[in-house]
Formats: C-alpha cells, sequence, structure tokens
C-alpha cells in the first residue's frame, strides 16, 4: 500500500490538504494487517484505549468539523456519540468494517465539504463552541487532532505486534 505524503511545495490549502490527507492515512497504516479481535484489543494497559475506537472517533471528527461545522448540517446526528465524543471509543461489539467504513465515508464527505469552500478565510459557525472559526482553523485543527491520535496508535500498534514507523 502506496503512502500518501504530504507536499514538499504548494500553495497553502494544498499543503494543509496534503498534511491532513497524510495524517488519515498514517492512521490507516497504522491499522493495516490487524485482526478485528487485534484492532479492538487495548495495548497499553490500564488505559481502555484501542486503533478501533481511534478510527471511530476520528469519524466522529470528521463529521463534527466537516458536516456539522463547515458545511451547517447542524441537525445531522453524531456517528456514535450522540452528545459525548468518548462513547466512540467504547468498541465493545463494534464490528471493523463498519467503523472503517463510517470514517471513509466521513472522510469522503469531508474532502468534498472542504473543497465547496471557497476561502480558507471563510466564517463557519462551530456549534458546539457558539463560536465562528475559518475554514483554515478547521484544517489545522484536523491536522493536530490526527497527529495527536496517531503518536497514540503509534504506541497501539507497537504494543500489539511490534511495528514500528508510519
Amino acid at each position: 500500500m502506496e503512502k500518501i505524503e504530504p507536499p514538499l511545495t504548494g500553495g497553502e490549502r494544498e499543503t494543509l490538504r496534503g498534511f491532513l490527507d497524510h495524517h488519515r492515512d498514517v492512521l490507516t497504516h497504522k491499522c493495516a494487517g490487524l485482526s478485528g479481535e487485534q484492532l479492538r484489543e487495548p495495548a497499553a494497559p490500564p488505559s481502555q484505549l484501542t486503533l478501533l475506537g481511534l478510527v471511530r472517533h476520528m469519524a466522529e471528527v470528521e463529521r463534527a468539523w466537516f458536516r456539522l461545522c463547515a458545511n451547517a448540517e447542524h441537525d445531522l446526528p453524531r456517528v456514535w456519540a450522540r452528545d459525548d465524543f468518548q462513547v466512540a471509543f467504547d468498541v465493545t461489539g463494534a464490528d471493523p468494517a463498519e467503523a472503517f467504513a463510517k470514517w471513509n465515508a466521513e472522510v469522503e464527505r469531508a474532502r468534498e465539504v472542504e473543497r465547496s469552500i471557497d476561502s480558507l478565510d471563510a466564517l463557519l459557525w462551530q456549534p458546539r463552541w457558539q463560536e465562528r472559526v475559518t475554514l483554515r482553523f478547521v484544517l489545522v485543527h484536523m491536522i493536530e487532532e490526527y497527529a495527536r491520535h496517531n503518536g497514540h496508535a503509534d504506541l497501539l500498534r507497537e504494543a500489539l505486534d511490534g511495528t514500528t514507523a508510519d
């Protein structure tokens, strides 16, 4: 599986898109080749964090920032979380195929929404915070969110089977 790398040259928007897609790809690679049982296994006790929980959480985050905020779909329900983002981390009985399908669908919809907005300076309404944010903020926040959780994924994957690196 070929890895997505961010561009070394390009404008601001292309660079932000590239880094976000790179981090989405890192999470994909961290989960590649694992069984459903491994994806649900908390590999760093006492923490209950799992790779599958990260995938489910990132589906929620993609939806929250791109559909609820950037695309103003304020009445759209969350994927799993309802009002509590922690619900996505509970993988009891979770189906990995369903989780990856929902995450991938949210990523694709997020790309469509981002491309439909003309400017990084576009003002968007963040309903949870009751504040305006720019598309630039959303993209940078998403990169930060993936980067933080990909650090968790690094540790989880290494604990599961010794695999390191992106």
